[in-house]
């Protein structure tokens, strides 16, 4: 197998960072009513959202008292769990969304230290 150019390379990196800067992200946050636990999971969402992925994240919140029929369609054992649908791979996390440095690495924003 012949190898790259450096040129090559350098212009294949250049348009992965090209993509990875416009990729839109598709979350989904389910949480369960209105309990401290989960306002506190959206408002870390959005807030990390807002500073890691501003205009290229699409946020849907999915109350699951509301919308129950939806627990069994995405396997949800647990609330708030936020599932990163694109770009894939697919990514879950459960919890209130405090730990900004484990949501950054499980969006795939931030290399795990």
């Amino acid at each position: 197998m012949p190898r790259k150019k450096p040129r090559e390379v350098t212009q294949a990196f250049e348009a992965a960072l090209e993509r990875a800067r416009t990729t839109t992200y598709v979350l989904r946050l389910y949480v369960a009513g209105t309990t401290p636990q989960s306002v506190q999971a959206i408002a870390n969402v959005k807030q990390i959202c807002e500073e890691h992925l501003h205009g290229r994240y699409e946020l849907e919140v999915i109350d699951l008292y509301q919308k129950p029929q939806l627990a069994a369609g995405e396997q949800i054992i647990a609330a708030p769990t936020l599932i990163k649908k694109l770009p894939l791979p697919l990514r879950r996390m459960i919890g209130n969304m405090s730990d900004t440095e484990r949501l950054l690495v499980g969006l795939d924003l931030h290399v795990k230290s």
